[in-house]
């Protein structure tokens, strides 16, 4: 029984021919399907986000053609939601040979656009081991076939990571202004933040600060709406709270902690410490505000403001202070952090190969051959002797003008093809040596931090983001994360229909929440609307599907 829900969104022919924009010929067909040019063939591909276009004569992506034989034209998330996106091209009916559907991956498996790829992965080892036989398993859908690749949480013998995902972020320039104190709760956060900005009102040309922005757009209101689940002292299982103790699903929307920190935000809000445009404003307009330095403080993941950090350093406003880093806060300071959990897979969406595609088989051989120890090294490094050296020893590394290069934008898109949203390892190269990322290379890490991140780290005796927050932790349990479940829920399933209810209503009231003049009153209406969600409802769900995964994993330690 088909699970997909039409969406009613913009002319499909015209979401399907932006999203296939510029992989046109001179004769009008698409220059993607398989389709060669000098010999070199040709695919598309669409990911459910926000990304940064390539130049058509990217050297790097030239170099991966002429080893594979094969190039990508990548097409990204603008002006929709991945949903919105996703049901536009369903209801076309045409799609790009490759799609990361995020959160719209369900959509794209109940409307059958995708082929399943299990007869196929044995014919390419590099795909088929870049995942265990129990995590394939994982990715299996209901009808028991394998349609898209998880890309992400795979470290090569190694995780090197030494930067956090989600936290609560704040300038150096704010640290180094108190002489570089220890905040460990929420209320010292913003205790440091009013202070500050009272003494400092603007930034050195008299651009006004923003004290404390929220990114709520869209599905990215994460920021907004889960941090209590850090505040409390839990790892990030996204939708839900699992208790390792008693293996029992816990709301986190409900909890003593959100209350908390809901009821801190709404009195930042009456102080004026809130962008009152937060709640409004969409991603680009908050990069915006981020690039510009004005803004103080926000929760993120690491990723998701990537060019705002880049575009600081190109405006070298790190001499300002206005670089960012990590701070892993709790409501109460006697609570241990737990931002960072060593990476795990994601099974709610991945790259799929659509219908569409003509050569499916092509596809699968480029994505075998971008995790050939070659290609990888291009995929991070680049060109040695243009954008890294080699040392005698072995060793990788960047001179200051190649890590300069690494973050101008022109030469981004003219000279770096990362190929970001294709399989891809991380931890460290075949070699076993060198880190499969500049930035995570020991020796190259703190060339890449601006200079106030620099200081700052020295002045908390720390030499990683992640040593300003807590320590990676193992994995939970084998439930880890279990959004990677909710984020393929449907309605067609009552547990399905109770989540997507109460995103509606936490999207709708959590601002009010924390506009309200009155909080007990706004946090009692809130409540009150997010019961008639049916949580109990969804909460069950989860939890079927937490001891699902808890009893699949005993199979495989048998």
């Amino acid at each position: 029984m088909k699970r997909f829900k039409a969406v009613a969104i913009l002319s499909a022919a015209a979401m399907v021919t932006s999203l296939l924009g510029g992989c046109g010929n001179s004769n009008g067909k698409t220059a993607s399907k398989g389709e060669e040019k000098d010999g070199i063939r040709e695919y598309t591909a669409f990911f459910s986000t926000s990304g940064i276009e390539l130049n058509d004569d990217n050297v790097i992506q030239q170099k991966i053609a002429e080893i594979t034989g094969a190039k990508v034209k990548e097409n990204w998330l603008t002006g929709q939601s991945a949903s919105e996106a996703v049901g536009t091209m369903i209801a076309g009916g045409e799609y790009p040979d490759m799609i990361d559907g995020g959160d719209g991956s369900s959509q794209l498996y109940d409307a059958g656009a995708l082929i399943p790829l299990d007869d196929y992965l044995d014919k390419y080892p590099n795909l088929k081991n870049f995942w265990s036989e129990e995590n394939w398993d994982k990715v299996r859908q209901p009808d028991g076939h394998i349609y898209w690749i998880p890309q992400f949480g795979n470290p090569y013998k190694k995780d090197m990571s030494p930067t956090p995902a989600e936290a609560f972020w704040i300038q150096t320039r704010v640290l180094k202004w108190a002489g570089y104190p220890e905040i460990k709760t929420l209320k010292e956060y913003f205790k440091l933040l009013e202070d500050y900005n009272a003494a400092n009102p603007t930034m050195e040309d008299g651009t006004t600060n923003i004290p404390y922005t929220i990114l709520c757009d869209d599905w990215r209101y994460f920021c907004l709406e889960n941090p209590p689940q850090f505040l409390a002292g839990y790892p990030n299982d996204g939708s839900v709270i699992v208790d390792p103790k008693t293996k029992k699903i816990v709301d986190y929307n409900t909890i003593d902690e959100a209350k908390e920190y809901f009821k801190i935000l709404n009195e930042e809000y009456a102080k004026e410490m809130i962008d009152p445009e937060a709640f409004t404003q969409s991603y680009d307009e908050y990069i915006a505000k981020l690039s510009s330095g004005r803004v103080l403080g926000m929760v993120d993941q690491w990723w998701q403001f990537q060019t705002a950090r880049d575009s600081i350093d190109q405006q070298n406003l790190a001499e300002q202070g206005c670089s960012y880093v990590p701070l892993g806060l709790t409501v109460d300071d006697g609570v241990t952090p737990n931002y960072n959990t060593k990476a795990a897979i994601n099974v709610g969406s991945g790259l799929a190969i659509t219908v569409s595609c003509k050569d499916p088989e092509g596809v699968l051989q480029f994505l075998n051959d971008l995790l050939s120890p070659e290609v990888r090294i291009l995929r991070g490094w680049g060109i040695k002797g243009v954008d890294y050296e080699e040392g005698e020893d072995g060793l990788f590394y960047r001179n200051e003008e190649q890590w300069k290069n690494s973050t101008d934008s022109a030469y981004k898109a003219s000279h770096i093809c990362a190929y970001g949203y294709l399989p891809n390892y991380t931890g460290v190269l075949v070699d076993e040596k060198n880190a499969s990322d500049p930035k995570q290379q020991p020796s190259e890490f703190a060339k890449s931090l601006p200079v106030d991140v620099q200081e700052c780290l020295k002045e908390y005796d720390c030499k990683t983001y992640l040593e300003m927050m807590d320590p990676m932790d193992d994995v939970p349990g084998p439930w880890f994360p279990m959004y990677s479940f909710s984020n393929t829920m449907t309605t067609a399933t009552e547990g399905g229909m109770a989540w997507n209810k109460m995103r509606e209503i936490k999207q709708e009231y959590l601002p009010k929440v924390v506009m309200s003049s009155d909080f007990t009153q706004g946090w009692n209406e809130y409540m009150n609307a997010y019961q008639d969600g049916k949580p109990d409802v969804f909460i069950k769900e989860m939890q079927e599907e937490l001891d699902r995964r808890i009893e699949n994993a005993a199979k495989y330690a048998k």
